[in-house]
Parts: C-alpha cells; structure tokens; sequence
C-alpha cells in the first residue's frame, strides 16, 4: 500500500511542476521545462530517423541517418543544421528493429502523438547542455549531439564527422 501512495504521489509531483533536471538537483529558471548540468562536456543526442517523410509537427529536430545530417522542420520543410554533408554514423545498433510506437516521455500537458521526447509547455523551453569548446572538450562525440558552446556562444551540432556552428 505504501508503495502504491509514493507512486501515485512522485506522478501527482511529476505531472504537477512539469520540469526535469537532468545532472542536477533541479531546474533553476520557472521558464524551462528541461534543463541539463553544465558540469560535464556531454551533449544530447537526437534520435536517428531512417525516413523523415511521416514526420510532419514543426519544431521536431533530428538526425537524419539517411543522409546524415542534423536537421529541424519549420513550416513543413525541413532545414539542415549539419552544412557539411560528410556525416558519418553506426546505425547498427537500431537496424533490423522494432519501432515502439508509444515509448515517448512527455514533459508538460500531454497532447501531441508525435516524438519520443515531447516537451509540451507554451510557455516553457529546453536548456540545452552547455559545453566549453565542444569540438575540443568532447572527447568522442555521437552523431545527432547538440549543445550550447559556452566559449564561442553559439549552437553547436556534430553530425558524425564534424561540428557545426549556428550563432544567431
């Protein structure tokens, strides 16, 4: 009985504030809905996508296995985060697979079908991991890994072979 109650009161907890720190003890800024430590050089991977053509909600972001590339959807197009096109990636890990379609982890209100990672706030956003000098600091990157480089501020993504970098 006792167990049931926990349960039931972490998810009242979890549903009710809506935001996740991963690294740390909790998110720091009431604007944010996922917010990673800074204390480590690691990044966030995307999922790797082998066919983007069912893929239809703007804001998703991804890493598009077919032609390695980093890329996001505005408006029903989709742009490339990755400018270079000599990507590199081991899919073997996913080929031969089964999609589960109903594994996803949603932070905010529940609505949306789409994604594994869906963060649903209209007034919140995602923090990502902030890293010094990424192309120097992270010692083997995954293709698909985003973070915020904190020396040059700047997005910075890595495609399987080489960073890019986004500043606005």
């Amino acid at each position: 009985m006792n167990k049931i109650i926990l349960s039931f009161t972490l998810l009242c907890i979890v549903c009710v504030k809506a935001q996740v720190a991963i690294g740390k003890k909790n998110v720091t800024n009431p604007s944010v809905s996922l917010e990673f430590a800074d204390t480590e050089n690691r990044g966030f991977i995307l999922p790797y996508v082998e066919e983007i053509s069912g893929i239809s909600q703007d804001g998703t972001i991804i890493y598009d296995s077919s032609d390695k590339k980093v890329k996001y959807l505005k408006s029903g197009s989709w742009f490339d985060l990755s400018v270079d096109t000599t990507g590199n990636a081991d899919l073997s890990i996913q080929t031969n697979k089964t999609e589960k379609t109903g594994a996803k982890v949603s932070i905010g209100t529940p609505t949306s079908t789409d994604g594994i990672l869906v963060l649903e706030d209209s007034n919140k956003a995602m923090i990502l991991p902030k890293v010094a000098s990424p192309h120097v600091n992270i010692v083997d990157p995954a293709a698909g890994m985003m973070v915020y480089d904190t020396t040059s501020r700047q997005l910075a993504v890595y495609n399987g072979t080489v960073w890019s970098f986004w500043k606005p």
